[in-house]
């Protein structure tokens, strides 16, 4: 089987869907976390995050990088995306809109204090309709705490991400996104979380890094 290491910033951000997947399949695994920016000309396209994908049968190592690409890669390597495209393509859909609600919220810290308000407003509309669309898809999965059937999936993995990356140790720029994301966290999401923890397959990664519970369950 093949090992992998994994860089990024010490910080959810963009990788903690990644964290999630390696741990969830079992893998070996590794986290680097280079020195920034002493380390940025050593990266693929300067960025990350980046996988490194060692092979077990000794080919030439696999380097990818963008948190997107990365995630799909191992998702469908380790069976957490259906093998049919369309199937994949509804839990793909909703890792973009979640993506889209992280980059607004970073534009709108970003702009001149004249555009701000407009700029989270934007925010606040994409978010809503996230969690709304989220919330439905678990009500019309028998609100199991699983968005698609009843085993973890990409979906699953992603959206609990998006929860750790607002709500535990968020980065500076995220220090006043834990109350504003807590209030509008729905049952049905606050379950999702809940679910997604007590998975056996990522019992050492929440027992590690701590989980979502005083934060979904403590309205």
């Amino acid at each position: 089987m093949a090992s992998y290491i994994f860089r990024y910033f010490n910080v959810a951000g963009f990788g903690e869907t990644t964290r999630l997947l390696l741990t969830a399949a079992k893998v070996d695994w590794s986290e680097e976390n280079p020195e920034w920016p002493l380390e940025k000309p050593n990266q693929p396209f300067g960025r990350l995050p980046v996988l490194i994908e060692h092979s077990a049968d000794g080919s030439p190592d696999l380097v990818i990088t963008e948190s997107g690409t990365i995630e799909r890669y191992v998702a469908r390597t380790y069976g957490f995306l259906p093998a049919d495209p369309l199937n994949a393509a509804l839990q793909e859909q909703l890792r973009d809109r979640l993506n889209d609600v992280v980059l607004a919220f970073f534009a709108h810290k970003s702009v001149s204090e004249g555009e701000r308000q407009s700029m989270h407003d934007k925010f606040e509309e994409l978010l809503d309709k996230v969690v709304a669309v989220h919330s439905e898809l678990l009500r019309k999965n028998g609100n199991n705490g699983h968005l698609f059937g009843t085993e973890l999936s990409f979906a699953d993995i992603n959206t609990y991400a998006f929860l750790r990356m607002f709500l535990i140790n968020p980065m500076p720029s995220l220090e006043h996104s834990p109350q504003l994301v807590k209030a509008k966290l729905t049952p049905e999401i606050a379950k999702l979380a809940v679910t997604v923890e007590a998975d056996p397959l990522l019992e050492a990664f929440v027992s590690k890094k701590g989980g979502l519970a005083e934060y979904v369950l403590h309205k």
